[in-house]
């Protein structure tokens, strides 16, 4: 579920358009702008999968994109270079300072596993306390969960299905209506239940 710098031009980014080659290209520019970041900061592959609590193998795979990439990752990397989550994403700084609106469905997907779809809901605003998504979970007939953990702490509210959750191996079962909040430094996990998309709306401190 789910840290870094922008100001985007495409509303519908990727929520309209999903084709496998258009996915790509987008992973291959997200992972250049974290090997520039890593560079520019003078900070070897080795030291910052070190810092980030994963293998060196994985990581070449992230920078190289050749694998989706976690949002969870992504917020690590931005949190490490202190940097908006949105600059990784599209490449331009965040703006706004008053308020910032995003329309139904018009926010920045960030994430591009298959089970698992995330809009950023403020990308565009600067110096974020917080950094909320709308998360669509699809029905996945694999019982295996993916995990993840990043620093801070997480809300999550169930806008439409049920919700798994499984945090540090326990289990809570979340319907529409139900709130959770937790410290997101302990590897969670989520799955959609009843073979129905579940949605919710999370917020990362």
């Amino acid at each position: 579920m789910v840290y870094i710098v922008v100001e985007v031009i495409f509303h519908s980014l990727l929520n309209k358009i999903r084709k496998d080659g258009f996915m790509s290209e987008q992973i291959k520019q997200i992972s250049r702008r974290i090997k520039e970041l890593r560079e520019i900061s003078d900070v070897s592959p080795e030291t910052l999968a070190k810092e980030l609590n994963i293998s060196i193998d994985t990581y070449l795979e992230y920078e190289s994109g050749n694998i989706d990439i976690p949002v969870s990752f992504l917020y690590a990397v931005a949190n490490k270079f202190n940097v908006e989550l949105a600059a990784i994403l599209t490449g331009e700084a965040p703006r706004l300072h008053t308020y910032s609106v995003v329309r139904k469905d018009k926010g920045i997907s960030v994430d591009r596993r298959k089970e698992y779809k995330y809009q950023s809901l403020a990308y565009n605003f600067v110096n974020k306390k917080a950094e909320p998504f709308m998360v669509t979970v699809e029905p996945d007939s694999n019982p295996e969960i993916h995990y993840n953990s990043h620093p801070g702490q997480e809300f999550n509210y169930v806008i439409e299905g049920t919700l798994k959750v499984i945090i540090n191996g326990h289990e809570v079962i979340l319907n529409e209506g139900d709130s959770l909040f937790f410290d997101s430094g302990a590897n969670h996990g989520m799955k959609a239940m009843n073979d129905k998309t579940a949605k919710f709306l999370a917020i990362i401190l």
